[in-house]
């Protein structure tokens, strides 16, 4: 069963080359051989977690780029001025935390625009990185489109929490997008594993950068 699992996270962590190319007008990482990782949280704010995790990306001069879900800003807006105040990046989420596979393309397009009344931002993450084609060419002329290509499984409870670092240790290469969550479900394993990959990278040189600068 344990074997079974790791043959499953193993796939989920780095998409297949197939499904990149597939996508190839999103953004999966930055082309790169300069030590710079992105570090992207998605789902906030929420208090409790993003001020944590500001103090943390604090410790170490790291920026990063929140993917925020717009009804998320509308309820803790002094907590999404924190995240720009303090040199990060944020993206839109959409607002209800929409599903493109389970909600029409008319409805999808309406939230994410309604996000972007409250999340004044040209990045774009669609929620678990699903996104119809048709929606997809709808969006792309106005949004850059971010996926990744080191998921940490964060959000997993099944998974220890040494197993979501080794996720993001053993996958990161120079210019990956990596994906933690900002909310309550991914709470014990971020708080473990965040000061881990902060300092573990740290010492490697890497530099933790936002995503805006290179994208747009």
């Amino acid at each position: 069963m344990k074997l079974l699992k790791r043959i499953q996270v193993s796939l989920f962590v780095k998409p297949p080359l197939l499904v990149r190319k597939i996508s190839s007008r999103m953004i999966w990482r930055i082309p790169t051989d300069e030590k710079i990782m992105f570090l992207t949280f998605d789902d906030g704010p929420m208090p409790g977690m993003t001020d944590w995790i500001l103090d943390e990306l604090d410790r170490f001069n790291a920026k990063a780029t929140f993917f925020c879900v717009g009804e998320n800003v509308t309820k803790h807006p002094g907590l999404y001025q924190e995240i720009i105040s303090r040199g990060h990046h944020t993206g839109n989420h959409t607002f209800q935390h929409r599903n493109s596979f389970k909600t029409s393309i008319v409805e999808f397009v309406k939230d994410v625009y309604r996000a972007r009344k409250v999340i004044d931002s040209k990045l774009l993450r669609p929620p678990y990185g699903r996104i119809r084609p048709l929606a997809a060419r709808i969006l792309l002329p106005r949004f850059r489109i971010v996926l990744w290509d080191v998921l940490s499984m964060d959000y997993d409870r099944e998974l220890e929490p040494k197993m979501v670092l080794y996720n993001v240790v053993s996958k990161v290469r120079p210019g990956s997008i990596v994906v933690f969550h900002d909310n309550l479900k991914a709470e014990e394993n971020l708080r473990f594993v965040l000061p881990h990959v902060l300092d573990h990278f740290s010492r490697q040189g890497y530099k933790f950068v936002p995503l805006t600068p290179y994208l747009l």
